[in-house]
């Protein structure tokens, strides 16, 4: 009987059977590698995917809603299906790391939802006027301090129209700011020396002198310039003479009243305020006509004037005797006593004497 032995050493075939071996487990692996890969890059978006989700919206300050973009979940089962490559002809490897692409068409993309506000809007309704204005406490205006105001030194100017032309022109100016300006300053800047309290109330005077003077002066040129025209454009030069604000006031002051008495010839006032600009001027014999006309006329500011061009006139005795007689005459007036004193005590200009305090408010 013939015994066969199995022997442990290795037959000389034995090297190129496990060359063949491991070229088989080398060729397996490149074959398994993109199946692999396209496991690793299905779990990478589901990731991806999970993190999106749980990120917030948010508004920023413009109002615009931000979101992170979310792709559809197809895409992870699109990555299921990949073909396994065949031996002889591997996919590239620039292939094995593309990512998947997004299945989004431009008509599956929709703009941000615009956010939707609550609460109401309150819009300010203007209540009913009455006696007391508007009420602002009646809940219009929550939260807000309701203002609380004073008023005080509360002055009303009268309104006053007059002719702009003569004849029967039908057009009105509306001089009642003039005219209270006119009245608020007189007693400061009518006469020679003006007197102010200070000099900001002379200095806002000239001003404001300046401004007038302007605004009535294409009014007074005219040739059929009314008579109430020309009486406030002669004060207003008058004044701006007295003023020092340059000849240019003291002869268009002179027109003017020129003009307004040869329109109402028995004006008093008209006659004083050409004979006072006459005298006080140093034309004492031209303006004593005027001022007697104005004193017969019942003027009793003309009498001084002419008192002031008697001591002047170096005649002091003269002065302080009209003066006194028309003291006797108007005993409620306060000026007259205060310039017999200035007479008495050797001064020549019986109106330097303090004037009322003004408030004369700059120009604007």
């Amino acid at each position: 009987m013939k015994t066969t032995t199995l022997s442990t050493s290795v037959s000389p075939k034995a090297p190129a059977l496990a060359t063949l071996t491991a070229v088989a487990a080398a060729c397996a692996m490149m074959l398994s590698a993109p199946a692999h890969a396209a496991e690793a890059q299905a779990a990478s978006s589901a990731t991806d995917a999970t993190n999106a989700a749980s990120v917030p919206s948010a508004i920023d300050s413009s109002k615009r809603v931000i979101r992170l973009a979310q792709p559809k979940a197809d895409n992870a089962a699109s990555t299921n299906n990949v073909p396994a490559p065949q031996a002889a002809a591997p996919q590239p490897p620039t292939v094995q790391n593309r990512p998947p692409m997004s299945t989004l068409q431009p008509q599956d993309v929709r703009p941000p939802a615009t956010p939707e506000f609550t609460g109401t809007t309150r819009v300010y309704d203007p209540g009913p006027m009455n006696a007391t204005g508007i009420d602002l406490r009646s809940g219009q205006l929550t939260n807000i301090p309701t203002p609380q105001a004073q008023l005080s030194d509360v002055s009303f100017v009268p309104t006053v129209l007059i002719p702009q032309q003569t004849g029967d022109n039908n057009d009105k100016l509306d001089v009642s700011l003039l005219d209270d300006f006119i009245k608020d300053v007189s007693p400061n800047a009518r006469h020679y020396p003006p007197n102010f309290p200070n000099r900001s109330q002379r200095h806002y005077t000239r001003e404001k002198i300046k401004v007038l003077a302007e605004w009535i002066e294409p009014y007074a040129k005219e040739p059929n310039a009314s008579y109430d025209v020309l009486i406030r454009a002669a004060k207003l030069n008058g004044m701006g003479r007295n003023l020092d604000l340059g000849s240019d006031y003291t002869i268009r002051g002179g027109q003017y009243v020129d003009r307004a008495i040869k329109i109402q010839p028995d004006s008093g006032e008209a006659n004083f305020l050409y004979g006072m600009m006459l005298s006080e001027g140093g034309g004492f014999k031209e303006g004593q006509k005027y001022l007697d006309r104005a004193v017969s006329l019942g003027y009793t500011e003309a009498e001084q004037s002419l008192a002031q061009s008697d001591l002047l006139s170096d005649r002091r005795d003269k002065a302080l005797e009209r003066l006194r007689r028309l003291e006797s005459q108007n005993p409620d007036n306060d000026i007259i006593p205060q310039q017999i004193k200035l007479i008495e005590e050797g001064k020549f200009y019986i109106w330097d004497i303090p004037a009322p305090d003004i408030n004369v408010k700059p120009s604007v």
